[in-house]
């Protein structure tokens, strides 16, 4: 019996292209970071700026950061003791060295995790990604904040952060 090969290797081939298409279309082409997912989380965090994705920072970071809400940026963001447990709680199960996310080894590339900033915008793959951006566009009335990335990506709040 004659099996045809050529046919089979060619159908193989176009279905792991596909593949990998889908997979890349479904993962933002590198610039997605899952969105936050709990509602209490993204209430208090989204009332006063995006809720960032937690992949977006290491634990330690998210640790740090929810330790002294007292002083969150020059801003009191303090909420209640069991509520904090929970946010913390969330944003590190789900922070860029434990949630597993696909993707999150490229923005913590250089970065020391046991000393990670608490900014995203002091990671050295944000910095390099938003150089050309020149320093009047981020004192534009529309966008007034480095921190304020749904100005500049439409769907920041959906995860996509592509331009």
């Amino acid at each position: 019996m004659n099996i045809p090969y050529r046919p089979i290797a060619l159908a193989c081939i176009a279905l792991l292209f596909s593949g990998l298409v889908l997979n890349r279309a479904q993962a933002g082409g590198g610039h997605y970071y899952a969105p936050v997912a709990d509602p209490m989380v993204k209430e208090e965090c989204g009332s006063c700026h995006l809720a960032f994705a937690p992949a977006m920072l290491p634990a330690s970071s998210w640790r740090r950061m929810m330790a002294d809400l007292g002083n969150h940026f020059g801003d009191d963001a303090s909420v209640d003791a069991d509520t904090a447990a929970r946010i913390t709680r969330y944003l590190v199960d789900n922070a860029a060295d434990t949630g597993g996310q696909r993707f999150n080894d490229k923005l913590m590339r250089g970065v020391a995790m046991n000393n990670a900033p608490l900014r995203i915008t002091e990671l050295p793959r944000w910095q390099r990604e938003h150089r050309e951006v020149p320093d009047w566009e981020w004192r534009h009335k529309e966008v007034r904040s480095k921190a304020n990335c749904v100005a500049c990506h439409a769907g920041a709040e959906r995860g996509y952060y592509d331009d």
